[in-house]
């Protein structure tokens, strides 16, 4: 070849590089879609062109090239390991990175144990091995903890009867989360459970006689919607105490001779009516008729069966305990008046001992009372936490309860009456996380538009910030936010570095009468304006950042973060909802029948021309134009209370106004996520989620 033929090096170059890039554009690798085996085919055919051209120095360099995307592919194949659990269908939601869930992974192997009742000398307990909370014993302090229970659905509840050596237990499962618990009895010794109820309908509010030889419970089984009241042999025969009566009635407590039952009727949370029923002649007859409107708790006979104690609002602001005198009708207060709530009472085997628990600003406060005598017995000062499940041993020496802090799992404790030590019977793994890590709550108030002082829970990161802040809205909405343990609280402050701010809006509990009802009804959106309020306080609070701030919440906490997000779109960043109402009229005409009627004495009844107009008139639905935020949407399929319609149409009218919207639906859950595959899969959603929309620009 001669001089004037030969291409000088430039111009060699420049040909190998054109031709390169137009096959690496033909092959589509620069969009980093390469198909890896379209690459081999390729690979010799471009070889000989590159060697034609005489540009060998630029081929070695494309080879070094192609060896190093093929790794960083490779690293982004490992990063999309993730695989969602068959139950789960995802929409619009991206895949998982294997990192992420890593990180989430260490978060979530945290178990919990709780008390169920004692099994002679031996505990009953709750706690999850597996994917589902089971059924388990525990014989001594920290000893072996063996398991009765290996269902695939988690256990929904069990009871054990008051005598010195249970031989039977009676437990509650369902399926799917569909709420409709069958009844199970176990015999101990073959370990063999066989059904006692029809496999379809809905039991719950089981209790056994004195005896343990009977049951009583509530069912949907006759209409599908009325409770009605049932008391089982456990040889199979069965008897209608009470049916055709409305929604809402359980059976509370028997005497100790079996020949009476005090039954009660709930309808809201300051409102419900105890009766009791002579069980032989099947009368019935009204207590505490005279005194109005009054709410009920714990409820039980004393050990004469001439006196019942109840927690009540009765002539205050704030539930404590009171007892009836069934002779005389006479009703007196039996604890003193705090300005605290009673939350419950438990009484011992013999019926001579009462203890009951104060909320203290969410707070436990436990008293040990003498009936006899009347007098405070002296009980151990525990951390600040919460605890529950109290439960006397069969002579009455000992009380087990489950306790829990907010930088400690829930556990189950024996406390010696006599000599006041408890002991720790069950201690539940903290994962990975060190727990000098645990970060614990300061308690704050703010003043909302009607200068009311609303109390909130605030969990901190480290440092001086600015830190981004997610804003916690709980359900019910007659319910509270008491300082518990949260492993994902835990991840959100130590990993992701976001500030948890946990407020009880108005309408909670714990706070007073007044104070639970003020968001009834038409007040319905005050209690979205207390969210407003607390953005303003944040954003007058140096260590937060109040450009980043999200919302989170499920069932009415779900709600109040759609609402939140219509009003407050413009300084919400992004908001998580789980299982929420998105239109009120369309919740209560679709959620279960037995559930209606309840729901309606708060929410309002949507039969009522004004109030309908009203309920539309909020809706999130209705307003979705005005929500800009991005928003995350976790839905069980049998979910019975607020039924998945309502975030299938609140996910769809988001997706045609092309506001970014992620959906997770559980086909195989309910009212949230209680399987473990399940709701690991979901948080992973959810920290890839604030990732993107909280934290990143």
């Amino acid at each position: 070849m001669s001089a004037l033929t030969m291409p000088h090096r430039g111009q060699n170059d420049r040909a190998c590089i054109l031709d390169i890039l137009a096959r690496l554009l033909t092959l589509g690798i620069g969009k980093f879609g390469m198909a890896f085996a379209k690459l081999v085919w390729s690979f010799k055919q471009l070889s000989h062109r590159l060697r034609a051209l005489g540009c060998m120095h630029i081929w070695l360099s494309f080879v070094w090239l192609m060896m190093l995307a093929l790794q960083v592919s490779k690293a982004e194949a490992n990063e999309l390991r993730a695989k969602a659990p068959a139950a789960l269908e995802l929409q619009a939601v991206p895949q998982v990175p294997m990192s992420l869930t890593e990180d989430v992974a260490r978060y979530q192997n945290v178990r919990s144990a709780a008390v169920i009742d004692w099994l002679g000398d031996a505990l009953l307990i709750s706690t999850r091995f597996g994917d589902t909370s089971q059924l388990h014993v525990v014989r001594e302090p920290l000893g072996m903890r063996e398991q009765l229970t290996f269902a695939a659905e988690p256990i929904g509840g069990a009871l054990a009867p008051h005598v010195e050596k249970p031989k039977r237990i009676v437990f509650a499962k369902d399926t799917g989360g569909s709420e409709s618990y069958q009844l199970f009895l176990m015999d101990l010794a073959t370990r063999k459970s066989d059904l006692l109820t029809d496999g379809k309908s809905r039991y719950t509010g089981v209790s056994f006689d004195p005896t343990g030889t009977k049951i009583a419970y509530s069912s949907t089984e006759l209409t599908g919607r009325d409770t009605d009241l049932f008391i089982q042999s456990l040889g199979g025969e069965r008897v209608i105490v009470q049916r055709d009566q409305g929604v809402g009635w359980y059976v509370e407590d028997w005497t100790q001779d079996g020949s009476r039952v005090l039954i009660s009727r709930f309808v809201s949370v300051v409102e419900s009516e105890l009766y009791e029923v002579d069980l032989k002649s099947h009368a019935r007859t009204r207590l505490l008729a005279d005194q109005g409107a009054v709410s009920l708790g714990s409820i039980a006979y004393d050990a004469a069966g001439r006196k019942v104690f109840f927690v009540s609002f009765l002539d205050g602001q704030f539930e404590r305990i009171y007892e009836i005198d069934l002779e005389s009708g006479a009703v007196a207060p039996l604890s003193p008046a705090l300005n605290w709530n009673v939350s419950f009472f438990t009484l011992s085997r013999d019926r001579n001992l009462l203890a009951y628990v104060v909320n203290e600003a969410g707070y436990t406060r436990t008293h040990l009372l003498d009936l006899a005598s009347r007098q405070d017995l002296m009980m151990p000062k525990l951390p600040q936490g919460r605890m529950s499940n109290i439960r006397f041993n069969h002579d009455n020496s000992r009380i087990a309860f489950s306790f829990q802090t907010p930088v400690d799992q829930s556990d189950v404790y024996v406390m010696d009456i006599a000599t006041q030590e408890v002991s720790r019977w069950t201690k539940s793994e903290l994962g990975e996380i060190p727990a000098e890590q645990m970060v614990a709550p300061s308690l704050k108030h703010f003043k909302s538009f009607d200068e009311r002082e609303i109390p909130v829970f605030v969990f901190e990161p480290p440092g001086d910030g600015p830190h981004p802040v997610l804003i916690h809205i709980h359900g019910g909405p007659e319910s509270q936010y008491r300082p518990g343990f949260s492993s994902t609280f835990q991840f959100y402050v130590n990993e992701l570095g976001i500030a948890v701010w946990v407020p009880n809006v108005r309408g909670s509990a714990g706070y007073g009468k007044d104070y639970v009802g003020l968001d009834n009804g038409y007040l319905r959106e005050d209690s979205v304006k207390d969210i407003g309020a607390l953005i303003d306080f944040i954003a007058t609070q140096p260590r937060m950042n109040a450009d980043r701030i999200g919302v989170m919440g499920g069932s009415y906490g779900g709600y109040m973060v759609l609402a939140s997000l219509v009003h407050y779109s413009d300084r919400i960043r992004a908001g998580v909802e789980t299982v929420g109402i998105s239109n009120f009229v369309t919740f209560l005409e679709n959620t279960q029948d037995y559930r209606r009627d309840l729901r309606r004495a708060e929410y309002g009844d949507e039969r009522d021309p004004a109030m309908r107009e009203f309920l539309e008139s909020i809706a999130p639905l209705n307003r979705v134009e005005r929500i800009t935020s991005p928003l995350l949407i976790g839905q069980g399929l049998n979910d019975p209370r607020v039924p998945a319609s309502e975030s299938r149409q609140i996910f769809d009218a988001l997706q045609a106004s092309e506001v970014p919207v992620w959906y997770v639906l559980a086909n195989d859950e309910g009212h949230g996520f209680r399987k473990k595959p399940n709701r690991d899969y979901w948080w992973y959603v959810v920290a890839m989620f604030l990732r993107e929309h909280l934290l990143e620009t």
